[in-house]
C-alpha cells in the first residue's frame, strides 16, 4: 500500500488563546488531488502551513512526502506552492523571477516550463513585475508552482485572477499533473472548481476533520446533489 504523501496525526495548534488545530488527523492520498474545504478561520491555512514548514504545530505528528518537517526543511524541494496572492520582487523581470528560483534550487536542469507557453507568457517574462496585470502575476505564480516538477504541489484559491481561458489551461494542468503521479492539495471556495478537480474532499471546521472522502460519497451522505449545498449541509451539521 503507497504511503500517504501528507499525513497528520492528533495535530494541535493554538495561537493565544484560540485553538485552531484540534486534533486533526488525515491521511492525504498520493497520486490524487484532494480539495480541502470549510468556511473561514476553519484552519486550512494553518494545516497548510504546517505542511509547507511555515507554521511549527504545539504537539502531533506530521509527516510530508515521508518527512518530518520538525527534521529540517530539505523535503520542501519536492514541493510547489501557488499562495491566493504571490509576492515577487516588484524591480525584476519575470524571467529574472525563474532564474533567481534556479539559482536558489541549484539549477536544476529538469523543468517544466509548459505553462509560459501554454498561458503565452514569453514576451510578458521580460517586463518588471510591477508592471504586471494581476492576472498576468498569478500566471507567474501558476508556473513557478510546477516549475521543478514537485512531487506535491499546494493551490491556495489558484484561479483567482485568471480569465476563464486561463482558469481552464490551468485546470488542464492540474489534471495532466494528476495523470502523472502528482499529488494536489487544493483550498478553493468555489465548489465549481473543487466538483471539476477533486477526487477527494476534506471537510475541515474549528481544526476538525468532519469528513472525508469521495464526491460522491459526500453526496450520498448529505442527499444533496449540488457539492455546494452539501459543503452547506456539512457546515450546519458539524455546527
Amino acid at each position: 500500500m503507497t504511503a500517504p504523501a501528507v499525513e497528520a496525526v492528533g495535530l494541535r495548534k493554538t495561537f493565544g488563546r484560540l485553538q485552531v488545530l484540534q486534533g486533526l488527523d488525515v491521511a492525504i492520498e498520493a497520486g490524487v488531488v484532494t480539495a480541502i474545504v470549510g468556511p473561514n478561520a476553519a484552519g486550512k491555512s494553518t494545516f497548510i502551513k504546517s505542511v509547507l514548514g511555515l507554521v511549527r504545530p504545539d504537539s502531533g505528528q506530521l509527516r510530508v512526502l515521508g518527512a518530518d518537517p520538525r527534521d529540517g526543511d530539505s523535503y520542501r524541494a519536492r514541493v510547489g506552492y501557488m499562495p491566493q496572492t504571490a509576492r515577487f520582487p516588484e524591480n525584476l523581470s519575470g524571467n529574472e523571477v525563474l532564474q533567481l528560483l534556479s539559482g536558489l534550487r541549484g539549477h536544476p536542469e529538469s523543468q517544466d516550463r509548459e505553462l509560459i507557453d501554454t498561458f503565452g507568457l514569453g514576451s510578458q517574462l521580460h517586463k518588471p513585475v510591477r508592471t504586471l496585470s494581476g492576472g498576468t502575476r498569478q500566471k507567474l505564480n501558476a508556473v513557478v508552482a510546477f516549475l521543478f516538477r514537485p512531487a506535491l504541489v499546494i493551490l491556495d484559491e489558484p484561479t483567482a485572477g485568471l480569465d476563464p481561458v486561463a482558469s481552464g489551461q490551468f485546470k488542464d494542468k492540474v489534471l495532466d499533473a494528476r495523470s502523472k503521479g502528482t499529488t494536489v492539495l487544493l483550498t478553493s471556495h468555489l465548489m465549481g472548481e473543487v466538483e471539476e478537480l477533486a477526487d477527494r474532499i476534506v471537510f475541515l471546521l474549528e481544526g476538525r476533520i468532519h469528513f472525508h472522502g469521495s464526491v460522491d460519497e459526500l453526496r450520498q451522505r448529505t442527499g444533496e446533489a449540488k457539492l455546494e449545498r452539501a459543503v452547506a449541509r456539512l457546515t450546519t451539521e458539524a455546527a
